[in-house]
């Protein structure tokens, strides 16, 4: 798969989350499933960390500070409401998707096969970290759907 493809991803990505919030704030990016699952909010910056990935592995240096990454990365703590240390609000969350999504576009443009190529210690290429990146997004992007929902949008995006 070449970085068109790869690339591609990312911009499919982007189209769908833009489209799924919306319309939405930082109180309707809180609301709770009524059963076990997280809030629009940490799955937006669950996605924004593995973009600090994605962009690590371009070569471009991410702006995430650790205790942001800490708030939402794999395994953290759900976010049960406002009070919770360390939440984000959701209008930056928005603008560090929007802004990832332009490096993304100026990482895929600089890289090169060859780079894409190069594997690591466990003998995965970057194309295949960044193919599973995209992949990462896309599963929680379908999660974006029911939190949208949950807004009371009652709407069909795609």
């Amino acid at each position: 798969m070449n970085k068109e493809m790869i690339h591609g991803l990312f911009k499919t990505n982007h189209w769908v989350l833009t489209h799924q919030t919306d319309g939405l704030t930082h109180e309707d990016s809180l609301l709770q499933l009524p059963f076990r699952g997280n809030c629009l909010n940490w799955v937006l910056g669950h996605i924004l960390v593995s973009r600090e990935r994605a962009l690590e592995l371009l070569g471009i240096q991410g702006t995430w500070k650790e205790e942001e990454i800490a708030r939402y990365k794999f395994d953290s703590e759900p976010i049960l409401g406002a009070d919770d240390p360390g939440i984000l609000p959701f209008e930056r969350l928005l603008a560090d998707f929007k802004r990832t999504q332009e490096q993304l576009a100026d990482g895929f443009a600089e890289i090169s096969e060859l780079q894409l190529a190069e594997e690591n210690e466990r003998g995965r290429t970057v194309a295949d970290r960044l193919l599973f990146l995209a992949w990462h997004e896309g599963y929680h992007l379908g999660q974006t759907e029911y939190l949208r929902q949950l807004a009371g949008k009652d709407d069909k995006v795609i």
